[in-house]
C-alpha cells in the first residue's frame, strides 16, 4: 500500500546571525492512509514546523514530501492552493474562524472555493452532525471555545479530505471542552476513514492514537505503534 503521507529526510533550518540552526533534522517516516499519528514533543521540539511542512504550509530547506506518492515539496503556491483546500483539512488551536460569516457560511466556505453547488447542505449535516443545528447562524463571537472548534472541525471536513491536519486543537480549551473535541475527532475519523495527524503536546491526547512520534531537538526520538483510538 502506497503510504498517504511521506516525510523523507525532512530538514528545516534557518540562518540566526552567521550560523543555521536546524529546527527539523533528517525527520524520515511514512503514513498510511487511515490512520491516526499524533507528532508529539516538548515546546521547541519541532512539531509545529514538521506539520506546516507536512501540509504544504512550509517548505525543508532538505528532503522531501510525497502525498500518495506524488512529490509536492517544490510545487507552486498555484499548485499546492487547490490541494490545501480539497486534500487537506486543517484545524488549529487557535480555531481561525472568518469574523464576519457565520457558523455555518464559516463551514460552508472552503466548498463554495471549488464551485461546489452543495456546499450549503454539506455544511448544515456536518452542522448538525456536532449538535451545532441551532447556533447555525451565530457569528464566531457568539460562541464558546468549544463550540468554535467544533466548527473549524466541521470546516476542516466539508470537502471530505484524504487527511486532517490538526495543531493543538484542545489547547485553547478547558480539560471538560478539550476532552469533547478529542473525541469528536476520533469518531469523526473512525467514521469518515480520514487520516488524522495531530500535534500535541499531552499524553491524554496521544492516547487516543494509533501511533506516536516523537520528537526532541528536531529529531524522531520514538516511533510506535499503539492499541489507541479507545
Amino acid at each position: 500500500m502506497t503510504p498517504i503521507l511521506e516525510a523523507d529526510h525532512v530538514t528545516k533550518s534557518y540562518p540566526i546571525a552567521d550560523r543555521q540552526i536546524a529546527v527539523l533534522d533528517d525527520v524520515t517516516f511514512a503514513i498510511a492512509p487511515g490512520e491516526f499519528a499524533v507528532i508529539m514533543g516538548s515546546s521547541g521540539s519541532g512539531k509545529s514546523t514538521l506539520l506546516s511542512i507536512l501540509s504544504g504550509l512550509d517548505r525543508p530547506t532538505h528532503g522531501r514530501v510525497r502525498i500518495d506518492g506524488i512529490d509536492i515539496t517544490d510545487w507552486s503556491e498555484d499548485q499546492l492552493a487547490p490541494v490545501r483546500n480539497q486534500t487537506f483539512g486543517f484545524v488549529f488551536q487557535s480555531f481561525h474562524l472568518v469574523p464576519s460569516l457565520n457558523a455555518l457560511e464559516n463551514v460552508a466556505f472552503p466548498a463554495e472555493l471549488k464551485g461546489d453547488r452543495q456546499a450549503r447542505q454539506r455544511a448544515r449535516s456536518l452542522i448538525e452532525r456536532v449538535g451545532l443545528g441551532e447556533r447555525a447562524t451565530n457569528f464566531p463571537h457568539q460562541l464558546s471555545g468549544g463550540e468554535k472548534q467544533r466548527v473549524a472541525i466541521c470546516r476542516a471536513l466539508v470537502n471530505t479530505p484524504k487527511i486532517v491536519f490538526a495543531d493543538e486543537p484542545t489547547g485553547n480549551l478547558d480539560s471538560q471542552n478539550g476532552a469533547g473535541i478529542l473525541e469528536l475527532l476520533v469518531e469523526l475519523h473512525r467514521e469518515r476513514q480520514t487520516t488524522l495527524v495531530l500535534v500535541t503536546h499531552s499524553p491524554d491526547v496521544a492516547g487516543r492514537a494509533g501511533r506516536i512520534i516523537t520528537l526532541a531537538d528536531g529529531k524522531v526520538l520514538t516511533d510506535k505503534a499503539q492499541a489507541g483510538e479507545g
